[in-house]
């Protein structure tokens, strides 16, 4: 009877091995990149919920090092609702970015991206929630139930199952890491990872820790941070500074309506940062023409604007245009969308009407139902984990005086050898460090200098000198 049994419990993880198997491909050419990828790429859907009825899509690729022995990152993008694509090609984290010198008429090229963190680490590129990227359920009933606390258990799920079907790299050191809205959700996962070990679920997943850029937090400390950001940049002068902090005791978000000298204050602060890029404060203001980043404050600059709409509406000879970064997102959508590249991919047929970089219709029906995670950080710090939090310093959208407040909040020890110091990529200041203790478990907190949100799309480059310092336990 126990040999029965355990033929039966074989043939049954056999079985689900192929049956998941099925839906997982290794791709070996990709339209727009000339010859063969020089790296392991894999695409596929893992199914979560109800009877498997979400079904999530990835892109898997090996390390460009030693897969054997390299991390194993999953990685989370923001929105909630963007790709983990967008991610791969301009954050910089895969191996692939688009060719823009030599992309012509609509058909974007490839090309190989020498910073991609895949030189250090084996990485899964999730699109997460369902909706987002490739991702579709069969029944569209849970579609419109989605919130921050069913994301992170279907991703928890799918990581317990891409495991099972990838075993080899069940022992690889295993870090959650992601940016932007993925600062409301990883730690939620991470917890939960936590709890699985502590019960003894198969299979035990080798956490070491995780990795947050540019992280949502807190709503409230986040949207509040911005004033202060804008005073320490010089974007609002001492005197508005002084008088906002005063007039609304320090309280910028949810603002009494009938405290009219705040508002009225907020209005000029408004009035200073609305032509900025919130993203990154020293690059160009542009009209969006593809899915925007996340939006961080609530007082946002446009219902103050006094700029005139039709300006946006008149002929390019009469405007002197910049570049805009967000012209770079419209190649995603171009080569996403090609029904030869979903071939390539092994995209379900049907599965998605369109696919966009950012499904910004999420959030008709998106309950963002965690409005702070600084609940779950304080939890972990119980743990022997490892966390790397990194901010562009000049992201308006989430200020890393904010990130910085939350992380001070945590009441760590601070290393007293590495407490606010410069660190360097090619001799030259790359960010500034400081870390912080309690018995095994221990964080690091960079700035990356001149890079927005995300960071690593601005500053490849340093980003890359950090996670392959950070990793290998070297410092930054």
């Amino acid at each position: 009877m126990c040999i029965m049994t355990v033929l039966l419990q074989a043939f049954l993880l056999v079985l689900l091995f192929h049956i998941n198997a099925a839906s997982r491909s290794i791709i070996t050419s990709l339209p727009g990149f000339p010859g063969d990828l020089p790296f392991k790429l894999e695409t596929g859907y893992i199914g979560v919920g109800d009877s498997d009825n979400v079904q999530l899509f990835y892109y898997f690729i090996e390390s460009q090092g030693s897969p054997m022995y390299d991390p194993l990152v999953l990685w989370l993008t923001g929105g909630p609702g963007c790709s983990g694509f967008s991610a791969l090609v301009y954050e910089n984290i895969g191996p692939l970015s688009f060719d823009y010198a030599h992309s012509f008429d609509n058909k974007p090229q490839l090309k190989l991206n020498p910073y991609s963190w895949t030189k250090v680490a084996n990485i899964i590129f999730i699109d997460a929630p369902v909706g987002t990227g490739f991702s579709y359920a069969k029944y569209w009933d849970e579609y419109p139930n989605l919130n921050d606390t069913i994301s992170a258990a279907q991703t928890y799920q799918f990581l317990r199952k891409w495991l099972v079907d990838h075993p080899r790299f069940i022992s690889n050191p295993l870090y959650i890491t992601g940016d932007s809205y993925a600062g409301i959700v990883l730690p939620i996962i991470v917890q939960k990872i936590s709890d699985g070990n502590e019960d003894g679920l198969e299979p035990a997943m080798n956490l070491q820790g995780y990795v947050l850029g540019n992280p949502v937090t807190d709503e409230v400390q986040d949207a509040n941070s911005q004033v202060l950001f804008a005073y320490l940049k010089a974007l609002i002068s001492h005197d508005l500074y002084q008088s906002t902090k005063r007039n609304c005791k320090g309280e910028y978000v949810n603002v009494d309506p009938n405290n009219a000298v705040c508002l009225y204050d907020l209005e000029l602060v408004n009035e200073c940062v609305q032509d900025l890029d919130e993203a990154n404060i020293l690059e160009p203001s542009c009209e969006t023409l593809e899915t925007p980043k996340p939006i961080g404050r609530k007082w946002h600059p446009q219902e103050f604007s006094n700029k005139d709409p039709i300006d946006l509406l008149l002929p390019s000879s009469q405007v002197s245009r910049p570049w805009c970064r967000e012209y770079n997102y419209i190649s995603s959508r171009l080569w996403a969308n090609d029904k030869t590249v979903q071939s390539a991919l092994h995209v379900v047929k049907g599965s998605i009407k369109e696919w966009v970089r950012c499904n910004t219709s999420l959030k008709d029906s998106y309950v963002n139902d965690v409005s702070s995670t600084v609940i779950y950080h304080k939890n972990l710090i119980r743990k022997s984990y490892r966390v790397l939090i990194y901010s562009g310093d000049v992201d308006m959208a989430i200020p890393y005086v904010g990130t910085f407040a939350w992380i001070e909040s945590l009441n760590l020890t601070i290393d007293d050898e590495i407490s606010w110091k410069p660190w360097f990529v090619n001799a030259q200041v790359a960010g500034y460090k400081t870390k912080y203790t309690l018995g095994k478990y221990e964080l690091t907190y960079t700035t990356i200098k001149g890079a927005g949100h995300t960071a690593p799309e601005y500053k490849p480059e340093a980003c890359l000198a950090m996670i392959s310092r950070w990793f290998a336990l070297y410092p930054l």
